[in-house]
């Protein structure tokens, strides 16, 4: 067996093997199905075999293979995350007959079904596929981002349709037109390959054959044909065909590069096709190519092919046939249930019909599916039709569809590579395996597996420079009868003829794997076994379906169902293997499958699977980083041979464990170089745990039982203890340095190099690149042992290449590991290939940085790209913050980097590091916000900038505090998670929810209900957000108070008294009178209530949005019983509560947020069942459209309930859906519309009998969906509409104003302020039409279709041809207003000026004078001033001078003026006033329009009471009173007033009398303007919201609950178009919970005021945002914040939408202003006011007010408490308060490890303990940054901020590093660096110390002093001025003078 070891120690040591079983054969096992009992039999071979031997164990195998194993096959791929971070797990899509298991696990098998799909009838194939939707096809286009959406999917392909089930849950079915060989994953959808038939070789007529291949790009797409594009080919251009020929397989298919490979089985060649979409020109040439070869014959084609299908199908089917029954299920798409498809043919391969890897071609016949293109699916012989058995040809007279309409196809092939073609091409070298691997140097290599020849063919390929195409070089074959790839090391394993796996990289042989647990073939066996030397064609065994898709050979004998030749070739070996080792061997590896990174499976004979691992190269950082950087930069054949050699030595059996991986990489690559390891005597003692190489590995493995002298000396000189005596802890330990021996066998003679090894000419740029990856360490603090580990290579062969500025480099970082002897090898440099970037001088990161921070001139610095990222990016970081460049960062970094390269040293231009390139999307002022945004862009992150040394990270650090005091609002989010803004990544995290989710969170919902109490519940105001409220109102009880006023749910109290003298029947009487008139009141609340609870609820779609109910009932005192209106005693208006209900319900839908998520099934569901309710429910319809949820009931619903003919219902519907679409043109909604118009309907249309309230509703609702437009024949239309005159019928003469001012208003929409530019309207002389229809005359001729309508005149009206002013006025008034609006167009303003003559005034009814007062206001819109002289002036003289004054008690009498007109002109004119008044301050809270309001509102109040009311008539006073209450609560909407609640409650007290229905209606609506949605929202003065609130706020109000005469209710519930979320709330980001926070606003300047700030207390509404320049978060208490609105008021509109969460964060010691109202209580406070050092009077607990961080506690907790007796740490433990309190009263809290690793080393140097050299470095870093230029200029600008800044610390530190090295040189330093200085040997013991100096100092080495010429100076100018040039500051050359001049007397000068 000697051998057999020797065989063994070249080989790999496979890891952890594993028994494998696909996890879902256990799940399917437990699924409750029929399944079980079939798997039930699928135990491994073993268990079945009771005889022993091979035949049995063979034959057994064979048996199950062929019964079972059919139905089961499965695939793995790689662990997808969700997230997108790299995971390491399999996931497996496992397949048996009826199921699809997804399961998902890790390494260590913690598996877990992740989901389980179970279809209707056998699953032939499953699949992961990525559907890329395009965003038009997609509902969601709110979604920002990408163009795509990728939807990943699992696809289950079944006999007549695939399933595709995406993971977000969408589950699509796609019926199949043809049978289905194969459906393949692409990058851009699914492609399918139609079963061919070998019929199809062509028929007699000739014909267009047929496509093979088919794409769907989405589930919901057609499945259309697949074009290829071949190159020159007979026409002479390439031509552009569907891929029809029957001869080419798909056998692979790859998406990232997208490729495909096929397999031509006539010509027995594979091709390889690139896969791409079609571009536009392509599709025409097939489309137009189709047409002319189809034209010919159509006819006879398809009769030929029919007949021919048919005599197929009859024909050949056997009765018996199990698929029989399939054309019935054809003739349904959609059907795939059908008891007949249990049985699956047996022609279908195992696994081949899954898993990707395998052959496709090995394909499923049986398909068979709607035969749209009627494909002939059966196969290639004649003598399988028993099995496959086409459709019946009921369904094949389809065939014509093809020509007839050509369907466009959407991807294409592109031809790239044949291979060549031999003479000995075998007939079915048809590849069985295909995949992409890449070797260890990233050349990619496309690899198929031919079994027939057992070779495994490999073809290099790359991509062209500008990345458009693959080039594909020559083929290498390898011996092989199975493969697979290994993607996580980049190698490939090989499964050899002999039984032996191999890895490969690429097509360079690695070595032998050995699998521990199996045993390795015996040499003897693999020589006895001959390889078939010819193709096993000639045996045909029936376990061996060879030609299974090929031709037509003897097929019928083919029922064998395994697919892999390679289980019948073994088979068929299996006489070899019984002759000779098989009763030694058991087992022998049969096939490979399912590779996964570095796993994969191994098939053994004996039926069962094991999972192994392939090692990884290396384990280690360190290593895994000097392996990449030496591969980068040596040549590519050269590189790979260098791993292959170190793969082999890592990985050998046994091998090294972690901790020597190093020392095991160092023999290995100086044995490389030519290096004798075994007489060197540092590498000789290495210490490996494993053995060595396979020639030492049996000496070493030998162990002595009784140990010896030399143990101790090798122990003594090993590393180790070299790293031991220079721990910092053997130095606090006072451990004596033990003298160690010198070694025996260390002769000095040098040892020469071997030149001839594989390395030995590169040394030099191994040498460099491995210095270039030690300053790349230094950059990162966790790598600190593998720098030292580093750097004892890098010194010997410095010393070895002779180059002494590296070897005095290296002493100075680590003056203790870098000893002055060390044994030097003589190296030939004869030989040596120095490369171009290698430099003399060492490139030092620390060195560049330092050069920087002095403002010197740099070099670029050399890197190695993707390997010393982190130098690059602190190169670049450094160059843009402290030089200023800002190109630094842009896309080429050429004047700080050059790349390192393999050749020659070429252009240094960045070209691939596009994203690092600088996004200029976010506005950047300062360097520190682009440098902070261009680290987040390269994907720096706070943990990396934790591991960058401290003086490094200081300059990044210093930008991120600057940032984090000013940052910009819309930074990303991780942007803001880097500067530590955690307020601002939130809301940049919350921001990034798409609308969908209801992104007000935990925040600002309230799921508590606030009462317990029953009644309350059902009140419908209980899904308020009470804690905002509070915070807003938080000093009394008005929101209880508003609840109360405004709930209709429980019954009202009628408090009568009953006399004496009344019976009781009088008193029921009496008491249900009272009872009717607080109805009036009741039924008028939920309007108010709708306004009160706006946008308040996110309902939850499974339950109903509850309604509450409207209680029409009282109880009376004091026995509480109850009164009931219905009892019969007093007359009651029929239907008197049905608006009533229908506003109820618009109030309860207007809760549902706009965010809320609610589909058309959840508005259906909401139907009530009663008839009762269908007006609460028609309105919930109104209210939302109105919150624009509308949009998504399905047409085909509305319909439904417009045919109902509900009268309420379509008014709801109609005015919601035109809410929704507001002013979009939307053509399916205007024929909604004109149905319900007579005016918009054709005049020989049918006359439809449509409601007059219903036709109200819907020209509202064309004046709402065509808002805005100045759309010519609408406007037409409706400006006719004004004036229509009432008809022969009755239904034309009642309530015939409404229908005109809703014509008027909806013309007003149309044109909204377009004002004199109607554009094309100029004939329909709209302006004059309307003064006309407003002040009357002769009615014009009618225009238009409608004459005929109107010839007869009335029958109930004489009106005559004037024009009935009574009812157009107000409409043609609002019209103009409207068209109009914000125009100041002064000849329209003087129309509608008020008559100032007495004459006049007669004609003109006064409620019309409010109208025109009003409108002729919001024309002259700038004029509106807010003061009672303004409103004043719109009186005409002649009532000014007239008229009573609100206040006279006794009348003046006067003859020819009448009074009363007079008297009621006066209040409406100022009424109309007051209410533009309103309409221009609509929600600004304007204190002086408040005023102005309230007086007038108190002057009406006063009037109501006064004697004189009776002149002015007390229904006009409460008019006026009701307009100017809701001009009030316009002004002060959401603002919830003190002032104006007390008038509206004082309204709400007053019941009888005079005040109807309306009145409460004006009173309670201006209630819940003032409480809009809850304080959360305002009004808006935009043109649009001016409109939608003229509608609402018509100052007419019903006199009763039932009254639509002059306006429909409906509309007064258009206020929501014009109410928008102005609240914003801060909330704190670490608690949660909303707070208060002083904001300032910055309005922009205006003419009437210059730009202005004021403070508002958040939470508040804030002023309309196109009026505000900025709104900044106030110090001192949060963390700073501007939103800027001069670049889009965007950002913060969706922060308002969102439920207006501005989150901040409290600053350090400070208490929110809820705890600490006058901020009194702080901590910062207490601590100015106590005197004493700050160090003692802050206490550890106290640090709890400042900071959340758990950390700074601990430290607290442990660094700073006192303990008893502390002694001298009492002075430790000060310091350390006082550095926490200074980071956290600063807050900069991360600063606290740089404090103290500041201290700690300079703690050291006092100590002497310094045996590296690198935390000085930093703090000379530290110390530069303050002192550099860029650094003193930032804080010239800005003084008092900055890190580091008030305090001692950083003076201290140097002084006290100053006073130390004096020291040293004093007490004989000068000495070593005497003899340093003139390169003399010094004393070990001053080593650490001359190191510091060096560095400390800057000094220069010896040889730049020698080149410097500095022996001669004589005086210290001269040393001054040649010391320029070395840059080498004063204070250093003051203390080298006196060595350099030798003589002290000469420093005089």
């Amino acid at each position: 067996m000697s051998d057999h070891s020797d065989e063994r120690a070249t080989m790999i040591a496979a890891g952890d093997l594993q028994e494998f079983a696909p996890r879902g054969r256990e799940h399917c096992r437990r699924h409750p199905s029929a399944l079980t009992l079939q798997l039930r039999r699928l135990q491994p071979a073993s268990e079945l075999c009771s005889s022993d031997g091979a035949a049995g164990l063979v034959g057994c195998l064979r048996e199950v293979t062929i019964h079972e194993r059919q139905r089961e096959s499965w695939q793995l791929r790689k662990g997808v995350s969700d997230v997108g971070e790299a995971v390491d797990f399999d996931e497996e899509l496992y397949v048996a007959s009826n199921m699809v298991i997804w399961s998902k696990g890790s390494k260590n098998h913690a598996s877990a079904v992740y989901k389980a799909f179970t279809v209707d009838s056998p699953v032939l194939q499953a699949l992961w596929c990525d559907f890329t939707i395009p965003q038009d096809k997609s509902e969601k286009a709110d979604v920002s981002g990408s163009d795509e959406i990728v939807e990943k999917c699992i696809c289950i392909l079944q006999n007549s349709c695939i399933n595709v089930h995406s993971i977000e849950g969408k589950d699509y079915i796609a019926a199949l037109p043809f049978q289905v060989a194969n459906v393949w994953p692409t990058k851009y959808g699914l492609l399918f390959e139609r079963t061919s038939s070998s019929h199809e070789v062509p028929p007699s007529p000739p014909r267009e054959p047929l496509p093979t291949m088919f794409s769907m790009l989405h589930p919901l797409d057609e499945i259309t044909p697949l074009v290829c594009k071949s190159g020159a080919g007979v026409f002479g251009s390439a031509r552009v065909q569907y891929v029809a020929d029957y001869t080419l397989r798909i056998v692979f298919l790859n998406a990232e590069p997208s490729i495909v490979m096929t397999y031509d089985t006539v010509q027995s060649l594979h091709t390889v096709w690139a896969l791409r979409r079609v571009k536009p020109e392509e599709q025409n040439m097939v489309l137009k190519f189709s047409e002319q070869m189809g034209t010919p014959q159509p006819m006879a084609t398809s009769s030929s092919l029919t007949a021919h299908l048919r005599s197929l199908s009859k024909g050949d089917s056997p009765v018996g046939s199990p698929f029989q029954n399939y054309s019935s299920i054809h003739s349904q798409s959609r059907s795939v249930s059908s008891p007949s498809m249990q049985s699956r043919s047996p022609s279908i391969s195992n696994m081949a019909a899954l898993s990707r890897s395998y052959s496709p071609a090995l394909g499923v016949h049986s398909f068979s599916g709607v035969q749209r293109f009627n494909f002939s699916s059966s196969t290639q012989s004649p003598k399988r039709h028993s099995i496959t058995h086409s459709p019946n040809s009921t369904s094949s007279d389809s065939f014509l569809i093809p020509e007839t309409e050509p369907i466009v196809p959407e991807l294409c092939i592109d031809h790239l590579w044949t291979e060549t073609v031999t003479n000995m091409r075998e007939k079915n070298s048809q590849a069985s395996k295909v995949f992409i691997t890449t070797d260890l140097c990233g050349q990619k290599f496309l690899c198929f597996l031919v079994e027939s020849q057992l070779q495994l063919r490999c073809v290099k390929f790359q991509e062209s420079n500008d990345k458009s195409q693959l080039i594909f070089g020559s083929v290498t074959s390898i011996q092989a009868k199975d493969a697979a790839p290994v993607q996580g090391i980049d190698m490939l394993l090989v499964l050899e003829g002999s039984g032996n796996l191999v890895l490969y990289s690429g097509v360079v042989r690695v070595g032998k794997v050995f699998i521990p647990g199996l045993p390795a073939p015996s040499l003897t066996m693999s020589t006895q076994m001959p390889r078939p030397s010819t193709p096993l064609d000639s045996v045909s065994t029936p376990s061996k379906p060879l030609n299974k898709h090929l031709g037509p050979l003897e097929e019928g004998v083919l029922l064998s169902p395994v697919p892999e030749l390679r289980d019948s070739s073994k088979l068929h070996e299996s006489t070899y293997v019984e002759d000779c080792t098989f009763q030694q061997l058991g087992t022998f590896i049969h096939a490979l499958r399912d590779p996964v990174h570095n796993r994969v499976t191994l098939e053994l004979s004996n039926n069962t699977m094991v999972r192994i691992t392939i090692p990884e190269i290396a384990t280690s950082e360190l290593v895994k980083r000097c392996l990449q950087g030496v591969k980068a930069i040596l040549p590519k054949e050269i590189a790979v041979q260098m791993l292959v050699k170190w793969y082999n030595a890592y990985n050998a059996p046994g091998g090294p464990s972690y901790h020597s991986e190093w020392n095991l990489f160092v023999t290995c690559l100086m044995n490389m170089m030519g290096y004798n390891t075994e007489r060197l005597s540092w590498t000789r003692n290495l210490d490996f745990e494993g053995s060595l190489s396979p020639v030492i590995a049996p000496k070493k493995a030998r162990p002595s039982e009784t140990g010896s002298d030399e143990d101790w000396e090798y122990l003594l000189s090993s590393d180790y203890h070299r790293n031991v005596e220079s721990h910092p802890v053997a130095k606090a330990l006072r451990l004596d340095p033990l003298e160690v021996l010198a070694p025996k066998d260390d002769f000095l003679q040098s040892l020469s190099l071997d030149s001839s090894t594989l390395l030995f000419t590169h040394i030099p740029a191994i040498f460099f690149v491995l210095h270039l990856i030690y300053e790349e360490l230094k950059l990162n603090s966790l790598m600190g042992e593998g720098i030292r580990s580093l750097v004892v290579l890098l010194v010997q062969l410095a010393r070895d290449l002779k180059l002494e500025a590296y070897i005095d480099y290296y002493y100075r970082d680590y003056p203790a590991l870098v000893k002055t002897s060390r044994q030097a090898c003589v190296i030939d440099q004869g030989f040596m290939h120095h490369p171009s970037f290698f430099s003399a001088e060492p490139p030092s990161i620390f060195q560049w940085l330092s050069s920087c921070l002095k403002g010197e001139g740099v070099q670029p610095y050399p890197y190695l790209p993707g390997i010393c990222e982190r130098s690059k990016l602190v190169v670049l970081s450094v160059a843009l913050y402290v030089l200023g460049d800002e190109s630094a960062v842009s896309n080429e970094a050429s004047h700080y980097l050059y790349k390192i390269t393999s050749g020659q040293r070429k252009q240094q231009i960045e070209q691939d590091d596009s994203r690092c390139s600088f996004s200029h999307n976010t506005s950047v002022s300062s360097l520190a916000e682009k440098l902070v945004i261009w680290m987040t862009n390269v994907g720096f992150t706070l943990r990396d900038l934790e591991s960058l040394p401290f003086g490094v990270a200081l300059p990044i650090r210093d930008a991120i505090y600057y940032c984090r005091e000013q940052p910009a609002s819309d930074w990303p989010e991780a942007v803001c998670l880097l500067i530590g803004r955690q307020d601002l990544s939130k809301q940049a995290c919350e921001g990034n929810l798409q609308k969908g989710k209801s992104s007000v969170g935990p925040v600002l919902s309230s799921d508590i209900p606030s009462g317990t109490e029953s009644e309350e519940d059902e009140d419908g105001m209980n899904d308020m957000n009470e804690e905002v409220m509070s915070l807003i109102w938080s000093e009394d009880l008005r929101v209880q108070e508003v609840r109360r006023l405004l709930q209709s749910a429980s019954p009202v109290r009628v408090n009568v008294v009953q006399m004496p003298e009344a019976s009781d029947h009088e008193y029921i009487e009496e008491k249900e009178n009272r009872l009717l008139q607080l109805c009036q009141r009741t039924m008028a609340l939920p309007v108010g209530r709708g306004m009160f609870t706006l946008f308040s609820y996110h309902p939850i779609p499974t339950e109903q949005l509850p309604i509450p109910k409207l209680n029409l009932t009282g109880r009376a005192p004091p026995r509480n019983t109850t009164v009931d209106l219905n009892s019969g005693n007093i007359d009651v208006p029929p239907n008197m509560a049905c608006w009533a209900s229908f506003h109820n319900g618009v109030a309860a839908g207007l809760k549902i947020a706009p965010a809320s998520q609610i589909d058309s099934a959840w508005i259906v569901y909401n139907k009530p069942k009663i008839a009762e309710l269908a007006n609460e429910y028609a309105g919930f319809l109104m209210a939302l459209g109105l919150n624009g949820h509308l949009t998504k009931l399905a047409t085909l619903n509305i319909h439904d309930y417009l045919t109902k003919g509900h009268e309420m219902t379509s008014i709801g519907l109609l005015l919601g859906v035109s809410a929704a679409k507001l002013g979009t043109m939307d053509m399916a909604i205007t024929r909604l519309l004109s149905i319900h118009i007579p005016a918009l309907l054709p005049p020989t249309s049918t006359e439809l009998d449509v409601p007059h309230n219903v036709q109200v509703a819907a020209v509202i609702g064309i004046g709402l969906v065509y808002q805005g437009t100045a759309h010519r024949h609408t406007a037409e239309v409706l400006l006719a509409e004004i004036g229509r005159p009432p008809g022969p019928e009755m239904e034309y003469c009642t309530d015939r104003e409404s229908y005109s001012l809703a014509s008027g208003l909806a013309l007003g929409m149309v044109c909204l302020g377009h004002g004199s530019n109607l554009i094309g309207m100029s004939d329909l002389n709209v302006p004059e039409q309307l003064y006309q229809y407003m002040v009357g005359g002769h009615r014009r001729f009618q225009a238009g279709m409608h004459r005929e309508k109107h010839k007869s005149p009335s029958y109930q009206i004489k009106e005559g041809d004037t024009i009935n002013v009574d009812v157009t006025c107000p409409g043609a008034t609002l019209a103009l207003a409207m068209i109009y609006l914000k125009t100041n167009n002064r000849s329209i303003a003087d129309w509608l000026q008020a008559p100032d003559t007495m004459y006049l005034l007669d004609f003109v009814k006064p409620e019309f004078l409010l109208l025109r007062t009003l409108a002729r206001c919001l024309i002259l819109w700038d004029d509106i001033w807010p003061d009672s002289k303004w409103v004043n002036s719109n009186v005409p003289q002649i009532i000014r001078e007239n008229s009573i004054s609100l206040h006279a008690t006794e009348l003046p009498s006067s003859e020819d003026l009448s009074l009363e007109t007079l008297a009621q002109a006066h209040v409406y004119i100022i009424a109309g006033a007051c209410l533009s008044l309103g309409f221009r301050f609509a929600g600004s809270e304007n204190l002086a329009a408040f005023k102005c309001l309230y007086k007038y509102a108190t002057d009406f109040l006063k009037c109501l009471s006064a004697p004189t009311a009776s002149i002015t008539g007390h229904y006009n006073l409460e008019t006026c009173l009701s307009v100017l209450l809701l001009s009030l609560a316009m002004v002060m909407a959401g603002s919830g007033n003190l002032k104006v609640l007390q008038l509206c409650r004082f309204m709400h007290k007053k019941t009888g009398g005079e005040m109807n229905y309306g009145f409460h209606l004006a009173h309670h609506m201006a209630l819940g303007l003032l409480f809009l949605g809850g304080g959360r929202y305002s009004l808006s003065t935009s043109n649009s919201s001016i409109a939608a609130l003229l509608c609402a706020l018509y100052p007419h109000f019903p006199v009763h609950s039932t009254d639509n005469r002059y306006h429909l209710q409906a509309l007064r519930h258009l206020y929501v178009l014009a109410a928008e979320p102005r609240l914003l709330t801060p909330v704190d980001v670490d608690s949660n919970t909303p707070c208060y926070a002083l904001i300032e606003v910055t309005y922009k300047g205006t003419q009437w005021y210059a730009e202005t700030t004021e403070e508002l207390m958040a939470p508040t509404l804030l002023p309309e945002l196109h009026l505000l320049k900025q709104i900044r978060v106030k110090g001192p208490r949060y963390w700073e914040l501007l939103i800027d609105l001069s670049k889009g008021t965007n950002h913060l509109k969706s922060i308002l939408s969102k439920g207006g969460v501005l989150y901040v964060k409290l600053r350090a010691g400070q208490l929110s202003y809820k705890e600490d109202p006058m901020g009194w209580r702080s901590l910062l406070a207490q601590t100015v006011t106590h005197q004493n050092s700050e160090a003692r009077a802050f206490k550890p607990e106290a640090i709890s007010a400042f900071t959340s961080d758990p950390a700074l506690f601990s430290f607290a907790d442990y660094f700073c408490k006192p303990t008893v007796n502390m002694g001298q740490k009492q002075e430790i433990l000060d310091l350390f308060s006082s550095i926490l309190y200074e980071c956290v009263t600063q807050e900069n809290p991360e600063m606290l490890p740089t404090y103290i690793a500041i201290d700690q080393a300079v703690r050291r140097l006092e100590r002497r303990e310094m045996s590296e050299t690198f935390e000085l470095w930093q703090i000379k870093l530290v110390l530069e940054f303050f002192s550099s230029r860029s650094h003193q200029e930032r804080m010239s600008r800005n003084p008092n901020r900055g890190l580091f800044m008030n305090s001692e610390f950083l003076p201290v530190m140097k002084c006290t590093i100053d006073n130390t090295l004096d020291q040293w040189l004093q007490a004989g330093g000068d000495v070593s660096l005497h003899s340093y200085l003139s390169g003399q040997p010094t004393e070990e013991s001053q080593l650490s110390m001359l190191a510091c100096f060096l560095i400390y100092h800057s000094v220069p080495t010896p040889g730049q002093l020698a080149a410097g010429g500095l022996e001669g100076s004589t005086n210290f100018s001269e040393l001054l001025s040649k010391f320029k040039q070395l840059n080498m500051p004063v204070r250093a050359l003051l203390r080298l003078a006196p060595l350099l001049l030798r003589n002290p007397q000469s420093m005089v000068l």
